[in-house]
């Protein structure tokens, strides 16, 4: 008896850490297929909301930072909705990188988030959040140097922000041709360098990157593939229509 009453304490004990824990759990199942049911992103977003005011864990703001992106990509119908999504979610990011400085997914989520943020705001309105989304950038590629998504932070970054700011479409294109190296099947990143080429005026090679992400048949990301990078990858298409 006092060895069955040790391990139902033990069961117990650990049930609120995996009830916790599920909503993450879920969000790792529906971040590449909420194609299939985009609501997920709303009832994910409010059930990990809950989980951050119980345990506040490491684990849970960066599913939460995570799906607050996804619901200002996908889910938010105006300008507004997508700045608070983003707001949020690079307040929680800022919280995990407190709690854990050395973790690059922290760095990441908070620096994407914010460049974001800033994106929807209007890239000259939000210059002054450049040394922030960069340091976060270049912290997280310094923590691992592995970690793909940060290239595509940083291929980001270079492109979008004007030359006389920092700008830098061969570094932009320089990190972009790195993260596909580590991740040949990330095909947002693919999109990223079509735009970077685009803009150097290299359409040739601009719409070879941009039919590669048409025909990946094994996305990383399948949601994001088929929700973002096709529709992003055939606007590259149109707009080089005819062009040398």
């Amino acid at each position: 008896m006092p060895a069955i009453l040790a391990a139902l304490l033990l069961i117990a004990a650990a049930l609120p850490a995996w009830a916790e824990s599920r909503p993450v759990a879920e969000l790792r199942y529906w971040e590449t297929r909420y194609h299939e049911n985009a609501q997920k992103i709303d009832e994910l977003r409010s059930a990990l909301e809950l989980a951050a005011q119980k345990n506040p864990d490491l684990e849970t703001l960066l599913a939460l930072s995570q799906v607050c992106f996804m619901y200002g990509d996908v889910r938010a119908k105006t300008p507004e909705e997508k700045m608070e999504a983003y707001d949020r979610g690079r307040q929680i990011a800022k919280r995990a990188v407190e709690l854990a400085p050395k973790s690059a997914p922290a760095q990441f989520w908070y620096g994407t988030n914010t460049g974001r943020w800033g994106q929807t705001k209007g890239v000259m309105r939000s210059l002054f959040l450049l040394p922030t989304v960069k340091d976060a950038m270049e912290t997280a590629l310094h923590l691992d140097p592995s970690y793909a998504p940060a290239y595509a932070l940083g291929g980001s970054i270079y492109y979008a922000v004007p030359e006389f700011a920092g700008g830098d479409l061969d570094r932009s294109e320089a990190l972009f041709r790195k993260g596909l190296e580590l991740d040949p099947h990330y095909t947002n990143m693919r999109v990223g360098l079509a735009r970077t080429l685009s803009k150097k005026g290299r359409t040739a090679d601009a719409r070879r990157e941009a039919m590669a992400v048409l025909d990946e048949t094994a996305p990383s990301n399948r949601a994001d593939w088929i929700v973002k990078d096709v529709p992003l990858a055939k606007a590259i298409l149109d707009q080089t229509k005819g062009h040398p």
